[in-house]
């Protein structure tokens, strides 16, 4: 996120944790953060009409009480019309990252992204996760989960600035390597 993003989307983020805090709300909006960004990350039509300078505010307003219905807390609801006001509104992906970074931080959580050959089984995924706690020291760790068949087999996971890869492909890299020096 460059740093002009950064500043525009700190200080809603910011203010938004304080409101779900205050209301004992913070897991359901990360809850409902996590279903925006899913949204939106699944259609680049929404993205654009909330991004267009063309569109109404009101017309974006009355797209976004349709899209949430009644699922979506009053406050959340709220600060969505906000950021239409603002004309904020395409930031909201980013604004909903910078959310869930400031809860993982209340709720010493670690992000992991976990990058592997074949989708993980639950026992695999419990393995990870013990694995990440004992290597970063967090209470938490939020899977990020990603295939990539190109890695041919095991894992590469990344929580916070560390690396662990664990792929075939990795490993044959680390061969390949030590043949070419040796």
């Amino acid at each position: 996120m460059s740093s002009i993003v950064g500043q525009l989307v700190e200080p809603y983020a910011t203010a938004l944790m304080s409101v779900a805090k205050s209301n004992n709300v913070t897991e359901d909006f990360g809850n409902q953060m996590r279903s925006l960004i899913d949204l939106l990350k699944n259609s680049p039509e929404l993205q654009d009409f909330l991004g267009s300078p063309v569109v109404k505010g009101e017309d974006k307003k009355a797209v976004i009480t349709r899209m949430l219905g009644e699922e979506v807390h009053p406050y959340l609801r709220n600060f969505l019309m906000l950021l239409v006001d603002r004309g904020r509104i395409l930031f909201l992906a980013e604004i909903a990252q910078e959310y869930l970074a400031l809860l993982r931080k209340l709720n010493q959580t670690v992000l992991a992204e976990v990058t592997s050959a074949v989708e993980l089984n639950d026992g695999q995924k419990h393995m990870v996760v013990e694995q990440i706690k004992a290597r970063t020291g967090a209470q938490n760790v939020e899977l990020d989960l990603k295939i990539d068949r190109e890695i041919l087999g095991g894992v590469i996971i990344k929580a916070g600035s560390q690396l662990f890869d664990a792929s075939i492909r990795g490993q044959l890299r680390r061969i390949g390597m030590s043949l070419t020096v040796g």
